[in-house]
Protein backbone atom coordinates (compact mmCIF):
# COMPACT_ATOMS: atom_id res chain seq x y z
CA UNK A 1 0.00 0.00 0.00
CA UNK A 2 2.25 2.72 0.74
CA UNK A 3 6.28 2.34 0.48
CA UNK A 4 7.56 2.45 4.45
CA UNK A 5 10.61 0.65 4.70
CA UNK A 6 11.83 -0.66 8.09
CA UNK A 7 14.22 3.00 8.70
CA UNK A 8 10.88 5.10 8.52
CA UNK A 9 8.91 2.47 11.32
CA UNK A 10 11.36 2.59 13.68
CA UNK A 11 11.52 6.70 13.13
CA UNK A 12 7.43 6.40 13.40
CA UNK A 13 8.01 4.79 16.55
CA UNK A 14 10.39 6.92 18.39
CA UNK A 15 8.60 10.46 17.51
CA UNK A 16 4.92 8.39 18.65
CA UNK A 17 6.90 7.33 21.95
CA UNK A 18 8.06 11.07 22.51
CA UNK A 19 4.75 12.49 21.98
CA UNK A 20 2.08 10.19 23.58
CA UNK A 21 4.37 8.48 25.98
CA UNK A 22 5.53 5.26 27.21
CA UNK A 23 2.57 4.58 29.17
CA UNK A 24 -0.37 5.70 26.93
CA UNK A 25 1.68 4.16 23.75
CA UNK A 26 0.38 0.30 23.53
CA UNK A 27 -3.13 1.24 24.30
CA UNK A 28 -2.48 3.92 21.26
CA UNK A 29 -1.18 1.59 19.21
CA UNK A 30 -4.19 -1.20 19.76
CA UNK A 31 -6.38 1.62 18.76
CA UNK A 32 -4.45 2.60 15.78
CA UNK A 33 -4.25 -0.92 14.71
CA UNK A 34 -8.13 -1.92 15.28
CA UNK A 35 -9.09 0.77 13.10
CA UNK A 36 -6.18 -0.18 10.37
CA UNK A 37 -8.20 -3.57 10.37
CA UNK A 38 -11.75 -2.11 10.58
CA UNK A 39 -10.68 0.11 7.57
CA UNK A 40 -8.83 -2.86 5.91
CA UNK A 41 -11.74 -5.02 6.04
CA UNK A 42 -14.25 -2.37 4.79
CA UNK A 43 -11.59 -2.52 1.56
CA UNK A 44 -11.85 -5.82 1.19
CA UNK A 45 -15.29 -6.28 1.89
CA UNK A 46 -15.80 -3.23 -1.61
CA UNK A 47 -13.93 -5.19 -3.18
CA UNK A 48 -15.09 -8.55 -2.84
CA UNK A 49 -18.42 -6.98 -3.93
CA UNK A 50 -16.82 -5.54 -7.08
CA UNK A 51 -15.26 -8.89 -8.13
CA UNK A 52 -19.07 -10.38 -7.41
CA UNK A 53 -20.25 -8.01 -9.41
CA UNK A 54 -17.92 -8.24 -12.27
CA UNK A 55 -18.43 -11.67 -12.09
CA UNK A 56 -22.39 -11.55 -12.41
CA UNK A 57 -22.25 -9.10 -15.45
CA UNK A 58 -19.66 -11.37 -17.23
CA UNK A 59 -22.29 -14.34 -16.42
CA UNK A 60 -25.26 -12.04 -17.73
CA UNK A 61 -23.47 -11.24 -20.49
CA UNK A 62 -22.16 -14.67 -21.46
CA UNK A 63 -26.19 -16.02 -21.14
CA UNK A 64 -27.55 -13.38 -23.32
CA UNK A 65 -24.97 -14.44 -25.87
CA UNK A 66 -26.11 -18.07 -25.41
CA UNK A 67 -29.49 -16.84 -26.04
CA UNK A 68 -29.30 -14.95 -28.91
CA UNK A 69 -27.46 -18.10 -29.86
CA UNK A 70 -30.12 -20.46 -29.48
CA UNK A 71 -32.44 -17.66 -31.15
CA UNK A 72 -30.62 -17.74 -34.44
CA UNK A 73 -30.01 -21.33 -34.47
CA UNK A 74 -34.10 -21.90 -33.58
CA UNK A 75 -34.93 -19.58 -36.23
CA UNK A 76 -32.32 -21.24 -39.26
CA UNK A 77 -33.78 -24.68 -37.73
CA UNK A 78 -37.53 -23.38 -38.50
CA UNK A 79 -36.77 -21.71 -41.58
CA UNK A 80 -34.96 -24.90 -43.15
CA UNK A 81 -38.19 -27.06 -41.59
CA UNK A 82 -40.29 -24.71 -43.39
CA UNK A 83 -38.84 -24.83 -46.70
CA UNK A 84 -38.22 -28.58 -46.60
CA UNK A 85 -41.93 -28.73 -45.44
CA UNK A 86 -42.91 -26.61 -48.22
CA UNK A 87 -40.81 -28.06 -50.93
CA UNK A 88 -42.63 -31.70 -49.32
CA UNK A 89 -45.71 -29.94 -49.57
CA UNK A 90 -45.80 -28.89 -53.49
CA UNK A 91 -48.01 -30.85 -55.95
CA UNK A 92 -44.35 -31.42 -58.17
CA UNK A 93 -42.56 -33.40 -55.30
CA UNK A 94 -45.89 -35.21 -54.28
CA UNK A 95 -44.53 -38.97 -53.85
CA UNK A 96 -46.07 -41.35 -56.68
CA UNK A 97 -47.55 -44.51 -55.80
CA UNK A 98 -46.79 -47.67 -58.70
CA UNK A 99 -50.16 -49.41 -58.14
CA UNK A 100 -53.56 -47.75 -57.60
CA UNK A 101 -56.45 -49.74 -56.08
CA UNK A 102 -59.15 -50.28 -58.54
CA UNK A 103 -61.82 -51.72 -56.19
CA UNK A 104 -63.38 -50.56 -53.15
CA UNK A 105 -62.22 -53.43 -51.02
CA UNK A 106 -58.73 -52.75 -52.03
CA UNK A 107 -59.44 -49.03 -51.59
CA UNK A 108 -60.73 -50.07 -47.83
CA UNK A 109 -57.54 -52.31 -47.36
CA UNK A 110 -55.19 -49.57 -48.02
CA UNK A 111 -56.70 -47.53 -45.63
CA UNK A 112 -56.53 -49.82 -42.89
CA UNK A 113 -53.05 -50.58 -43.58
CA UNK A 114 -49.95 -49.23 -41.23
CA UNK A 115 -49.21 -45.84 -42.09
CA UNK A 116 -46.52 -45.39 -44.46
CA UNK A 117 -43.04 -45.18 -43.52
CA UNK A 118 -39.37 -43.16 -44.40
CA UNK A 119 -37.01 -44.73 -46.48
CA UNK A 120 -34.58 -45.35 -43.47
CA UNK A 121 -37.44 -47.37 -41.38
CA UNK A 122 -38.41 -49.54 -43.99
CA UNK A 123 -35.15 -50.87 -44.36
CA UNK A 124 -35.03 -51.58 -40.83
CA UNK A 125 -37.68 -53.29 -41.13
CA UNK A 126 -36.62 -55.51 -43.43
CA UNK A 127 -33.57 -56.31 -41.28
CA UNK A 128 -35.58 -57.09 -38.53
CA UNK A 129 -36.33 -61.04 -37.41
Amino acid sequence: MFDIGFAELIIIGVVALLVIGPERLPEAVRTASFYLNRLRRGFNEIKQEVQQELRNDAVMRDLRETGEHLKRETQGLKDSFETTSGTRSSPDSAPTTASTPTSPAADSSAQTSAPPQQPGQQAADKKAP
